[in-house]
């Protein structure tokens, strides 16, 4: 080749490349493919109730990480009531736990007076969070299938026409 002209691709440089690629997204894809499933935890409720996740399996699960002090958690929660109210009578359970650091006495007050429906649960050791791979940012929320696996994490106030979505096909699901 003369200076002149640009360096020409190799002839098997683009199969390599193109194989390369297939193995990196058969590899992710995989990754991608395999299932995880929800950790084996005990929620205590405000009400001193113990609710096994075991308990929960044959229901889809929403799980929600939150706090009084956060002002999105706040923001979203009576949108939370109403996914809860949408498809409670078709098998979706709930549960809004409350970070170890939000007082117990706040997140009573904030249960009572805005009448939450669903199972509000303390995380008093900080174990439940660290279970569910170590929830530092609130709100924090798992969509949890009927088989145990988790199907999907928002973190940040989810989208709810997309959480409507996943929860209809995740409750019609055998």
């Amino acid at each position: 080749m003369t200076a002149n002209h640009p360096a020409q691709p190799r002839s098997w440089l683009k199969p390599a490349a193109i194989g390369a690629l297939v193995l990196a997204l058969a590899g992710g894809g995989y990754a991608l493919m395999r299932a995880e499933k929800a950790p084996e935890v005990t929620f205590i409720s405000i009400a001193g109730d113990k609710i096994a996740t075991a308990n929960l399996r044959g229901k889809v699960v929403m799980v929600n990480f939150w706090a009084t002090s956060c002002t999105t958690c706040v923001k979203e929660m009576p949108a939370m009531v109403d996914t809860y109210n949408k498809f409670k009578g078709q098998g979706l359970e709930f549960v809004a736990v409350a970070m170890q650091y939000d007082p117990p006495n706040y997140v009573l007050n904030f249960t009572e007076t805005r009448k939450l429906p669903f199972i509000v649960a303390l995380d008093a050791g900080g174990d439940i969070a660290k279970s569910f791979g170590d929830v530092t940012l609130t709100p924090t929320t798992f969509v949890i299938g009927k088989d145990g696996t988790i199907l999907k994490r928002y973190v940040g106030e989810p989208d709810f026409s997309e959480v409507h979505a996943l929860l209809q096909k995740a409750l019609k699901a055998s």
